[in-house]
């Protein structure tokens, strides 16, 4: 009597604590079904390897987790990505840019074949291109700005939820958990490293140094074309992004970037795209350490814009490849929570059919009209020392670079001026500037960048009407 007392006893003892311990579970992959195999699989492998006692344990320093971003841990076909619904308003909407007739086209096309999903080849580099040209000269608070005004727009294709809801509920749980068992986790995605940065804040506790994406180079304020070697970082500086690209952040590209940036090879790996295969088998293959990887698929037409006969092939070839497959149809309990609703319906062109016509492209009807010219007389003597404040070419190329960050289009001339003072001859080396079709506000805008990294007291300006005619022959 008292064996079959103690074997009672120890059988409700252990059904006392793996109740709250399944009760814990459930709470913390709340938005999942219970009874999915790949979440299964990765509780598996995250008690086996943070098991002390385990042989598959793995020390701290080494649980390196790697996420790709859109379609992983957040959505891309609503109607499509991100980055390139926010490289479409920034061409045909945004007031504050003017694109010329090459960036006007591609945020033509942009528009235009995004519901159908008809881009051409290679879009993704063509895309990395295009948007490292139309946000060059823009400080990182003005980026982080004009990414954060369009977060909080309502999700096209949904209500309920804004741009900035847009993550996958169950992934943040995924990343919250492995967080929990000491994981360090890693953004590493193809979109621009900044976007990431500020779409992420406030929904993932990911810092900013572990999140890789596709990178442009950056600058100082007044460096133009000087090489960072020679130039020095001022007061007066900012850091800008620029024109030059430096990676489309996909494929081998992501396993180049984890090896300089992270240093240690990841023993998790969470893609949903081929863009994410090299980034998986660098996880899974020739690792010291017990690893995985799992690739999402878009197969839920009910909640989200999924196509389960599309992606059918591609969870095959995943799981012939050795990764978990999560099905975000079968495995999800809800994608972007409850009271999100998708609607079938998208305003993408109506939101995005304004257009504007690039400056150096007038209208036919406009060809021949009253214009104003505005010519720029720039000293390049200190104020106070009345010694050259650059060489010749380093003024011409410091002017340059303001002009261009200011204004389409521009014509310098070089000049001599003299005078004679207290009995001194004096000599200047002057720019002349002449500007058009443009107005005051900007030419003022960039007079005073122009009398402050040339330490003037002044800049004159002339404004001369004129009347233009682009004239391109009989």
């Amino acid at each position: 009597m008292k064996r079959i007392l103690a074997v009672l006893t120890a059988l409700l003892m252990a059904l006392m604590l793996t109740v709250p311990a399944m009760a814990e579970e459930e709470n913390r992959f709340a938005d999942w079904n219970p009874d999915a195999p790949a979440l299964k699989a990765l509780i598996e492998y995250v008690e086996s390897v943070t098991d002390e006692s385990s042989p598959d344990y793995i020390p701290p320093v080494d649980r390196i987790a790697t996420f790709d971003m859109d379609g992983t841990l957040c959505a891309e076909l609503n109607p499509t990505y991100l980055e390139y619904y926010l490289l479409a308003w920034r061409i045909l909407k945004d007031p504050s840019y003017e694109p010329d007739a090459e960036m006007l086209e591609f945020g033509r096309m942009l528009r235009d074949h995004a519901l159908d999903k008809s881009f051409p080849d290679h879009m993704d580099m063509l895309h990395a291109t295009h948007a490292a040209k139309a946000y060059a000269g823009m400080t990182l608070t003005q980026f982080q700005d004009f990414v954060t005004n369009r977060l909080v727009q309502e999700a096209d294709g949904f209500e309920g939820m804004t741009y900035a809801n847009t993550f996958y509920t169950p992934m943040i749980e995924v990343v919250e958990y492995l967080q929990e068992n000491d994981f360090k986790v890693f953004v590493c995605s193809g979109s621009d490293r900044f976007l990431c940065r500020t779409y992420i804040e406030g929904v993932l506790d990911i810092p900013y140094e572990q999140i890789i994406g596709m990178d442009v180079a950056v600058e100082a304020t007044n460096q133009g074309d000087t090489d960072g070697l020679d130039y020095v970082y001022t007061s007066e500086d900012n850091i800008i992004r620029t024109d030059r690209l430096l990676i489309k952040n996909l494929k081998m590209n992501k396993v180049a970037q984890i090896v300089k940036e992270i240093g240690r090879q990841p023993v998790l790996s969470f893609g949903n795209s081929g863009g994410d295969v090299s980034m998986h088998n660098y996880t899974i293959f020739n690792n010291r350490y017990k690893s995985a990887a799992f690739m999402l698929i878009a197969d839920n037409e009910e909640q989200d814009y999924g196509s389960a006969e599309k992606v059918q092939p591609l969870k095959e070839k995943w799981e012939a490849s050795g990764y978990y497959v999560i099905s975000m149809r079968d495995d999800f309990r809800t994608i972007y929570g409850d009271e999100v609703k998708k609607t079938g319906t998208f305003h993408w062109l109506e939101d995005l059919a304004e257009e504007r016509v690039p400056a150096e492209e007038p209208a036919a009807e406009e060809a021949a009209d009253s214009d104003v010219q505005y010519v720029l007389y720039l000293g390049t003597n200190d104020k106070d020392t009345n010694t050259p404040v650059f060489t010749e070419a380093e003024a011409m190329e410091q002017a340059r670079a303001i002009l261009l960050r200011n204004f389409g289009g521009y014509t310098i001339q070089e000049a001599r001026g003299g005078w004679i003072d207290g009995g001194k001859e004096y000599q200047e080396y002057t720019l002349v500037i002449s500007l058009s079709d443009t107005t005051p506000e900007k030419v003022h805008a960039a007079a005073d960048e122009l009398i402050s990294v040339f330490r003037q007291s002044s800049v004159l300006i002339q404004e001369n009407p004129t009347k233009t005619e682009f004239y391109a022959g009989k």
